[in-house]
């Protein structure tokens, strides 16, 4: 099941109180202090976990909280230190306090971070000792940890985001050009949370891919499941936009397409300026090559794109194109490679 929110707890351990002994020993009547100092509490730390992809877990626990220092102890001896919590989220989660509103971390990969540290431990009564106080009977408490009740939401991390309207086919293409294996049927609203995938152009070069659920109209404003997961994309560098070469309900596909841009519009200007390649799917189901060349340049016409290089023509069930489209998408997050290899998208053959 896949969750992108969680509201929880988050509690560092309370430092060890000091403690108040003195020396108690043959021919020392009067011996020293000797109360040893307490243990700091432990940190609440959270770190970014590879392979996740979901807070799921996050849901059947309310409060995470690390270890308490320990007590100090008589000989000087100090208390022993609280235990970290150590907390793992998908890489992507952001952490803001649920009070403020205010963002604490943004966990990337490989992040690690403190988000609520551990109380100080109290000094004994040792450590009070001088030359005009020399049996001190006062220890401090330990300090409380900090505690936060933090909000936690999840953008998926992904190089390319698949848009488009509902059984355009992002999850058949999802899973012919990666391992995964999102749920695939003919109706709408199919995929009900975003899907990653990692496709390999070859064997040094990898592109992590994600699927977003099919956007509808008013998806900006709470229809459909757009308004849920359109965040999904704001972290995504290159906009895969699916087309489906000939809708069941007798749409035009340049439409479609103004729908969906005119959602990404609504929802983020910023994530509508993102680089876009505009991919009509769904070839194989034209009889012939002539036919499947005319609704390609028919799009391109209607929408004024340059075919091959600002849209191609794929079928993702019958695998044709996906070579193409993949060498595209490379070049369009590795701009320069481009310039050094000179290589030129052309439309494949469908």
């Amino acid at each position: 099941m896949f969750v992108d929110r969680a509201v929880i707890t988050v509690r560092a351990g309370k430092g060890g109180d000091g403690k108040v002994s003195f020396r108690r020993g043959k021919y020392e009547p009067k011996g020293g202090p000797n109360g040893g100092n307490g243990g700091k509490g432990g940190d609440v730390v959270i770190v970014s976990e590879d392979g996740m992809s979901t807070l799921y877990d996050l849901r059947f626990q309310a409060v995470y909280a690390a270890q308490d220092g320990e007590a100090g102890g008589q000989k000087q001896c100090s208390g022993k230190d609280g235990e970290d919590f150590v907390l793992k989220l998908p890489p992507g989660t952001m952490i803001f306090d649920h009070q403020t509103g205010a963002m604490m971390h943004d966990l990337g990969p490989g992040g690690r971070h403190v988000i609520a540290k551990g109380g100080r431990g109290g000094f004994g009564n040792e450590h009070f000792k001088s030359s005009i106080n020399q049996a001190p009977r006062t220890a401090e408490a330990g300090e409380p940890g900090q505690q936060f009740q933090v909000r936690l939401e999840l953008k998926l991390i992904a190089e390319v985001g698949l848009i488009g309207m509902p059984n355009a086919g992002k999850s058949t293409l999802l899973k012919a050009l990666t391992r995964a294996n999102p749920k695939i049927a003919d109706y709408p609203f199919t995929t009900l949370s975003p899907q990653l995938g990692i496709a390999e152009v070859d064997g040094q070069r990898r592109i992590v891919l994600a699927d977003i659920p099919g956007l509808i109209e008013g998806a900006a404003g709470g229809a459909g499941l757009g308004l849920d997961f359109l965040r999904h994309v704001e972290r995504t560098r290159v906009l895969v936009h699916l087309l489906d070469a000939s809708p069941p309900d007798g749409t035009k596909p340049a439409d479609n397409y103004r729908t969906v841009r005119r959602e990404l519009e609504q929802y983020s200007v910023e994530l509508a300026e993102r680089p876009e390649l505009i991919v009509l799917n769904k070839m194989d189901l034209f009889p012939d090559d002539a036919s499947r060349r005319k609704a390609l340049l028919a799009v391109c016409r209607d929408l004024e794109l340059r075919p091959g290089t600002e849209a191609l023509a794929i079928s993702g069930a019958a695998g044709v194109g996906l070579p193409e489209l993949l060498e595209r998408l490379w070049l369009m997050l590795h701009p320069r490679a481009e310039q050094n290899s000179g290589w030129k998208a052309s439309a494949p053959a469908v």
